[in-house]
């Protein structure tokens, strides 16, 4: 068996070679003539599984080490007989970390506390469930706006129009797909109140970026439109900004790996149905206080230090969220 590996896949180099031939290369750089001689592929967001990369190819298995699947063209993968997986969830309390050291800034600039506000959650899964679940409990209103889980489950779900007119601040952590490409745009711009600020943390093509540019609101950016070659205007005028790395804490992207590696070994019966790399340290989830949490976050987490390295060299966004030192979750 033959196995393509995105070389940016951490944790995962000897694991596979007892049972397979590894090949890692640059995501960005997977193409047919890789495709063309493997049987499965561990991807991240920088390869495009479609008709153009698997056309005429043997791969069987394609499993993506992130919570997006907006790269991989599921209708076309499903009718070539491929398999599709990724890693869902395995980064919620990375991001919820971002979240976390964007909002203490944010409120600590405003001279606010959370009591002041509210906060909108738009996309209530892994991740916005944890959100609003830790926000609740740090004081905010919390509003919650999921159209396909209300339509599943009813409940207390409120609508986009409803949530932009609520909020104080709003934070996305919807999946891109036809219903949310641009669904922050003009007309939920204008219904926000010109004070309102919004946290993207999910993908950069949820945001009309040229409305919300010439709107009146603070943005604090981590996903970007076509991104790598984001904006400069779009980055100046934001708040803080990140390079995608909402999810990189060492324990996200060891359960992204293992997700992938279990993924695999569950469909080709191999003995990794249980492995998780050894050098990362599992962290026991716990309750922490709004106060305790702002005092010790820049310590894990100095967001304004990684606004200030972004915006000094913007050309350099590949080079900074490939070599970024993974962070540690401790709560």
């Amino acid at each position: 068996m033959k196995v393509i590996i995105d070389k940016a896949i951490p944790f995962v180099k000897g694991v596979l070679e007892p049972f397979a031939d590894v090949e890692y290369i640059d995501g960005d750089r997977i193409g047919r003539e890789h495709a063309a001689r493997c049987d499965a592929m561990l991807i991240r967001t920088r390869t495009r599984c479609d008709k153009n990369l698997l056309d005429g190819s043997k791969v069987g298995f394609i499993a993506s080490a992130t919570i997006g699947f907006d790269h991989i063209d599921t209708q076309y993968c499903r009718s070539k007989s491929i398999t599709t997986v990724r890693a869902e969830g395995c980064n919620a309390r990375g991001v919820l970390q971002w979240v976390a050291a964007a909002l203490a800034h944010m409120l600590a600039l405003d001279g606010r506390r959370p009591e002041d506000c509210t906060l909108g959650v738009v996309g209530v899964g892994h991740i916005g469930s944890i959100v609003a679940e830790y926000a609740r409990m740090w004081g905010f209103d919390v509003v919650c706006c999921d159209p396909p889980r209300q339509a599943r489950e009813g409940g207390d779900f409120i609508s986009l129009a409803e949530l932009a007119r609520k909020a104080d601040i709003i934070t996305l952590h919807t999946p891109l797909d036809a219903t949310t490409h641009h669904m922050i745009d003009r007309r939920v711009l204008a219904a926000m109140r010109t004070d309102a600020m919004i946290l993207n943390a999910s993908r950069g093509e949820v945001i009309d970026t040229q409305a919300l540019l010439h709107s009146e609101h603070r943005y604090v950016l981590d996903v970007w439109e076509s991104e790598p070659n984001i904006d400069p205007e779009v980055l100046r005028h934001a708040s803080l900004a990140t390079t995608h790395i909402a999810g990189y804490s060492a324990q996200g992207k060891a359960n992204a790996s293992a997700a992938v590696i279990r993924k695999l070994a569950a469909h080709y019966g191999l003995p990794l149905t249980e492995w998780y790399p050894a050098e990362i340290a599992r962290v026991q989830p716990q309750a922490i206080g709004w106060q305790q949490m702002c005092s010790t976050m820049p310590a894990h987490f100095d967001i304004e230090q990684e606004t200030r390295r972004f915006k000094a060299d913007p050309s350099q966004f590949e080079h900074i969220r490939n070599t970024y030192n993974y962070r540690q979750e401790y709560f």
